[in-house]
C-alpha cells in the first residue's frame, strides 16, 4: 500500500468541556476538559490510525502548546514529523450547553509566521514527501505564509508522483479554485465554500454537482468532494456524480467530522479502492465521528458497523 503523509500547517490544541448553561454576565463553572490533539491533518492522521492504517503527520508546531499537542499525539501514537517554529501553537474551546445540547465553538489562533519559516517548512514538507504516496494537505494556513502556498505544497508533491488530497479554507482555498497551477488530485469543500467561490447559492445536491463538475471539468481536481452535514456528501470522479447519503445518528459532536471523512476516504483510495467505495468509508466516519463526545473521533468498530447504512446514489 502506498504510504501516507498529512501536512498540518496550523495545528491546535483542542479543549472540550460542558456547564449546566451558558448564558452572559455570570460565571459559568465547566466540567473537567477534554484534551485532543487537533487541526486538520493531525485529525485525518488520528483517523487513519484509528482505522488500522499507517501514517505519519508532518506538523508545524511552536511554543508550550506546540509541545503539549505532540505529547498529546505520542499518546495516541501517531508517528509525527515535527517542524519546529518560534510562534506558538494555537487552541480551540468547545462548550456544550448540557441543558440544550448545544455547543458553543471557540478558535485562538497562534503566531504569525515568517518568510524565512515559509521556506523552511517547504524545504521539510519536500524531505518528508513519499514517493508514489498519498499526502494530505488540511486545516487552515496560517497568517505569514502566501496565499499560494498549497500549490508550492502541490509542487513538491508532484515531483515524488505523489496524489495530492487537499481541504483548505477561505483566500487559499478560493486560489486554489481561481488560479489552479495543474489538477488537484481530491478536493474537498463544503456547500458554504462553494457558494463564496461560485458567487451563487447552493440550495440542492444537484447545484453541489453541478459546481463540483465545474470544477473538474475546468483542471481544478480530478475528485471534487462536497460536504453536507448530516445529508450525507456529493462526489464528482470524472464522468461519476454520485451522492452518499448518511445513516442517522445521535448528533454529540460535530468536531472532526470532516477530518474523520477526510482519513477514511484517503485510506481507502490508498488500499486501492474505487472512489465511490472510498466516499462510502468518509460518510461512514464522519458518522461515527458525530456520536463521539468532545473532540474524540471514530471509533473502527462502530465505522464498520454503519458502512452498509451508507447509501450511494448515482446522480
Amino acid at each position: 500500500m502506498p504510504d501516507i503523509l498529512t501536512i498540518t500547517l496550523k495545528p491546535a490544541v483542542d479543549y472540550a468541556t460542558a456547564t449546566d448553561h451558558v448564558e452572559a454576565g455570570p460565571k459559568l463553572y465547566c466540567r473537567e476538559p477534554r484534551m485532543d490533539p487537533g487541526g486538520g491533518g493531525v485529525n485525518v492522521a488520528r483517523a487513519i490510525a484509528k482505522l488500522g492504517g499507517e501514517v505519519r503527520a508532518f506538523v508545524v508546531v511552536g511554543g508550550t502548546m506546540g509541545d503539549r499537542l505532540l505529547s498529546l499525539l505520542a499518546a495516541e501514537n501517531v508517528p509525527v514529523l515535527e517542524c519546529r517554529v518560534a510562534a506558538e501553537t494555537g487552541y480551540s474551546l468547545a462548550v456544550t450547553d448540557a441543558e440544550t445540547s448545544e455547543q458553543f465553538r471557540f478558535t485562538l489562533p497562534g503566531g504569525s509566521l515568517s518568510d524565512t519559516d515559509a521556506r523552511m517548512i517547504l524545504e521539510q514538507i519536500s524531505q518528508a514527501v513519499p514517493q508514489d504516496g498519498f499526502v494530505v494537505l488540511s486545516g487552515g494556513v496560517p497568517k505569514g505564509l502566501p496565499v499560494d502556498f498549497p500549490q508550492q505544497v502541490q509542487a513538491v508533491v508532484a515531483e515524488r508522483n505523489g496524489r495530492l488530497v487537499v481541504d483548505t479554507s477561505k483566500a487559499p482555498l478560493q486560489h486554489l479554485i481561481h488560479h489552479p497551477a495543474a489538477p488537484l488530485d481530491v478536493l474537498r469543500l463544503d456547500r458554504g465554500e462553494m457558494e463564496t467561490a461560485s458567487g451563487r447559492e447552493i440550495r440542492s445536491i444537484a447545484d453541489s454537482l453541478a459546481f463540483a463538475d465545474e470544477l473538474v471539468r475546468r483542471g481544478v481536481a480530478r475528485i471534487v468532494i462536497s460536504g453536507h452535514g448530516a445529508e450525507g456528501s456529493a462526489m464528482v470522479a470524472g464522468d461519476q456524480r454520485v451522492f452518499c447519503h448518511a445513516p442517522e445518528v445521535p448528533v454529540r459532536s460535530k468536531i472532526g467530522a470532516g477530518d474523520a471523512f477526510l482519513g477514511a476516504f484517503t485510506l481507502s483510495l490508498a488500499r486501492g479502492e474505487p472512489p465511490e467505495q472510498a466516499l462510502t468509508w468518509g460518510v461512514a466516519a464522519a458518522a461515527a465521528t458525530v456520536g463521539t463526545e468532545g473532540t474524540a473521533l471514530l471509533d473502527a468498530p462502530e465505522t464498520e458497523a454503519l458502512m452498509p447504512q451508507c447509501r450511494l446514489e448515482i446522480c
